[in-house]
């Protein structure tokens, strides 16, 4: 099927729902004062025309009648078109409501790959183009195509019979060639659009990369460069705006020829009529007031074409985001995963993310209920890669991973991440309060609790040196916090959830020494006789541990306690030492 009538197909299911009799009942609704609307501004005319027939038979008396069946006629077609465009409203509203929902919806369902090789800018501008684009179609569509298909076709007999058949050929004529006209030159005007979006959609990119890369354009100096790119890309985007606003001008000019050249033609025929008695001045007038009447509407036929010719491409987009399917999903029938002890098992688990280079390489290890497991290597060792396996963000290539004896791909992934507490290395906030972004961790939990939570992660004095408090806004991505301040409303909307194993990846590196030894001792107590995995880059924080995995070029490369990897004098003993050193140095 045509990518076009598909996504045409997909708009009428919600347009049409199947099992939603109300819904039904609008659209029909909405069409009927439509077409009665219609009927209306038709009679405009017609009670225009015994206006002028009265006028130049009996000038004397005044035609109260007729005057008022005109102004009742204007009143009746207004009223009808309102009801319309409420009702139509109505429609669109809900089906913009659940479109934008089931997009939401299946953006949070698709995976971590998805969103990493996608960038936000370009999707949101996606989005954002489909909703306006669902008010376009459904705007011009009953504002402007289907209202003058009713009234050609109305005409095309009112003339045929009243008229002159000549007059009604004309205006079919006149009507295909400024259809015709307007569709070609609309097409040529798309591909500029196109262009224009696609420029849109860069600019878009580059000014959101930007902005969130803020300190980053500081540290360097770099604003007049990105400056710089914005305008390449802006440049551009005006130079082909002008070139769409020639065509705009050269489609106007084409409908306005063509629409003058056959007016002129159904008036002649008219007046000849006219002439010799066969219709009266008050026809001619009629016949005039349709015309203009009619083409009101489709002055702007080459605007709504393109409107919705390009609302489909959005659409369509948009349909080609809900048919991207996720490569992590539960199988079907797929049971909660039931929490036992904790036991978390690596058996034979390789890795990559899609390129040559492994990231895991037949990696095994069992972390027993209860353990504080660390793992230790160099950047790039694979060591957050662990957790993101854990979560099921990813599924490994090769090997299994178990929770409990159960294997992860046989459960529901939300019931995985239901008992799983992380902690992140870099903590991304909402553009929301201080107690919002804490109370992530248990949306329904009670103010006391998001306190507590708070008091655990040493954010007390902070959150009391703030005039706001709990309500204080964080800012995009958390700017206005530090990153010592963001990784404890971290680790306080961690604790809120109350997870059964814990995941701390760097959870505490932003912080001072003082306030890291207390938030170790506070994490300590509460994930006491909890499974919990540490990934640490400080050796110094996971000394007490009761195994520790090196990591080296995606293998375990040793593993023990603090005191057995020393004695052994390999890996660890060697980054150690080498942490002891730099420590060192500093002081």
């Amino acid at each position: 099927m045509n990518p076009k009538t598909l996504t045409l197909k997909k708009l009428g299911g919600y347009l049409w729902p199947k099992n939603m009799a109300k819904a039904k009942a609008y659209v029909i609704a909405a069409l009927s004062f439509l077409l009665i609307g219609r009927m209306f501004v038709l009679c405009g005319p017609i009670t225009f025309k015994y206006l002028i027939d009265h006028l130049e038979k009996t000038p004397a008396i005044f035609p109260a009648t007729i005057l008022i069946a005109f102004v009742v006629v204007r009143i009746l077609a207004q009223t009808f078109n309102e009801l319309r465009d409420y009702t139509f409203n109505i429609v669109t509203q809900r089906v913009f409501r659940e479109i934008s929902v089931t997009v939401f919806n299946h953006l949070h369902s698709l995976s971590l790959k998805f969103h990493l090789n996608r960038q936000t800018g370009g999707l949101s501008r996606i989005i954002e183009r489909a909703t306006k684009s669902l008010e376009a179609i459904s705007h011009f569509l009953m504002m402007t195509i289907l209202p003058s298909i009713i009234e050609t076709i109305f005409l095309s007999v009112l003339l045929w019979i009243w008229y002159s058949p000549w007059c009604s050929i004309i205006m079919m004529a006149t009507m295909i060639t400024y259809v015709v006209f307007t569709i070609n030159v609309s097409t040529r005007r798309l591909k500029i659009v196109k262009e224009m979006n696609a420029y849109d959609n860069t600019a878009q990119t580059r000014a959101i990369d930007s902005l969130l890369n803020f300190e980053t354009v500081k540290y360097f100096g770099n604003e007049q460069f990105e400056v710089k790119r914005f305008d390449d890309i802006q440049a551009i985007y005006e130079k082909t705006s002008r070139k769409l606003r020639g065509s705009l001008n050269f489609l106007n000019a084409g409908q306005a020829i063509i629409f003058s050249i056959g007016l002129g033609g159904m008036l002649a025929f008219a007046i000849k009529r006219a002439a010799i008695g066969a219709i009266t001045p008050g026809d001619v007038a009629a016949l005039f007031a349709f015309s203009l009447q009619l083409v009101m509407p489709l002055f702007n036929l080459g605007f709504a074409y393109r409107e919705i010719k390009q609302g489909i491409v959005n659409l369509g987009e948009m349909f080609e985001l809900l048919n991207e399917e996720s490569d992590i999903k539960d199988i079907p029938n797929a049971k909660p995963l039931v929490y036992k002890t904790g036991k978390v098992v690596f058996e034979n688990v390789c890795f990559n993310y899609g390129t040559d280079r492994q990231i895991l390489k037949d990696i095994s290890f069992e972390i027993q209920p209860g353990e504080t497991a660390a793992f230790v290597g160099a950047t790039g060792a694979g060591k957050s890669t662990l957790s993101r396996l854990l979560f099921r963000f990813y599924d490994p290539c090769n090997g299994k991973i178990l929770i409990d004896g159960q294997d992860i791909k046989t459960v529901t992934q939300n019931s995985i991440r239901e008992i799983l507490g992380m902690v992140p290395q870099d903590t991304v906030l909402f553009n929301d309060t201080l107690g919002y972004n804490i109370a992530y961790g248990a949306p329904q939990a009670t103010f006391d609790k998001i306190q507590k939570a708070a008091h655990s992660a040493e954010l007390d004095n902070f959150i009391l040196s703030l005039p706001e408090g709990f309500d204080t806004k964080v800012g995009e991505r958390g700017l206005k916090l530090s990153g010592g301040e963001k990784q404890r409303v971290a680790i306080a909307r961690m604790l809120l959830k109350k997870p059964k194993i814990f995941i701390f990846d760097e959870a505490t590196s932003a912080l001072d020494s003082t306030t890291e030894k207390r938030i170790q001792e506070s994490l300590q107590k509460i994930s006491k006789h909890q499974t919990t995995i540490i990934i640490a880059h400080r050796l110094s924080t996971i000394v007490d541990a009761n195994i520790i995995f090196v990591l080296d070029q995606g293998v375990i490369a040793e593993s023990g306690t603090h005191l057995e990897l020393l004695q052994r004098n390999e890996l660890y003993a060697k980054l150690w030492n080498q942490q002891i050193n730099e420590e060192l140095i500093t002081l």
